[in-house]
C-alpha cells in the first residue's frame, strides 16, 4: 500500500466518490438507487451528511479508493442512537483489507458521537458484504423479503446490527460530527 490515509471526506472528493459509486447504481445491487446521480448531487450528499454524521475516505497517492459513511436510520427522535452505515471500495482496490479498516474507523467515530448501534443493510446474497460485517461482529437481525426490484428481478435485503457501546438509562444527545472535527480522539483514529 502506498501511504494510505483515512480522512474526513470533503466536497472536492465528489468526482472520485461518484466514480466508485456508479457501477453499484448501473450494474449492481449494493444500492437500490436506479438513476445515477451526478457529481453535483454527490457533492451535496457529502455536504449534507457531514452536518451530522461521519463520511470518511481511504486515500492512497492522492487517489480516493474507498469511502464509508453513517446516516440516520429512521426519522423519529427515539432512533437518534442508531445509525445506518455504508461502504464502497473502488473495483481495483478490492481484497486488500481496505473495507475492514475504513469501516472500523467509521464505527469508532460513531462511538465518539455517542451512537450505540450500527446497522448494515445488505442486498442478498451479498456474500462478501455479509462476511465482512460478521467478521466485524455484526449479527444478523432480519431479512426483508423481495423488497427491492432492480436489474429485472426482486431482491431480499438482510439487516446486520452491531452494538457499539452499551446504551445508558438516560442517553446524552448525539454529538454532531462537526463538533468532533478538532477532537484528539478523532484525530487519533484518522491516519
Amino acid at each position: 500500500m502506498l501511504n494510505p490515509t483515512i480522512r474526513i471526506a470533503h466536497e472536492e472528493d465528489a468526482t472520485a466518490i461518484h466514480a466508485i459509486y456508479a457501477p453499484s447504481v448501473t450494474d449492481g445491487v449494493a444500492t437500490f438507487e436506479t438513476e445515477l446521480p451526478g457529481v453535483a448531487a454527490m457533492r451535496e450528499r457529502i455536504r449534507a451528511r457531514l452536518k451530522h454524521y461521519p463520511w470518511l475516505v481511504w486515500e492512497e497517492a492522492g487517489e480516493v479508493l474507498a469511502y464509508a459513511y453513517a446516516g440516520r436510520f429512521r426519522e423519529r427522535a427515539a432512533y437518534d442512537w442508531i445509525a445506518e452505515t455504508s461502504i464502497y471500495v473502488r473495483a481495483d482496490a478490492h481484497r486488500r483489507g481496505i473495507a475492514r479498516r475504513l469501516y472500523g474507523v467509521l464505527l469508532e467515530a460513531m462511538k465518539l458521537q455517542g451512537i450505540n448501534q450500527a446497522v448494515g443493510v445488505i442486498t442478498l446474497p451479498g456474500t462478501v458484504s455479509v462476511a465482512m460485517h460478521e467478521a466485524m461482529d455484526f449479527c444478523a437481525a432480519g431479512v426483508w423479503r423481495q423488497c427491492g426490484y432492480k436489474l429485472g428481478q426482486w431482491w431480499d435485503v438482510g439487516v446486520w446490527q452491531k452494538e457499539l457501546q452499551t446504551p445508558t438509562a438516560t442517553p446524552a444527545p448525539i454529538i454532531p460530527f462537526p463538533q468532533l472535527e478538532n477532537s484528539p480522539k478523532l484525530h487519533a483514529l484518522l491516519s
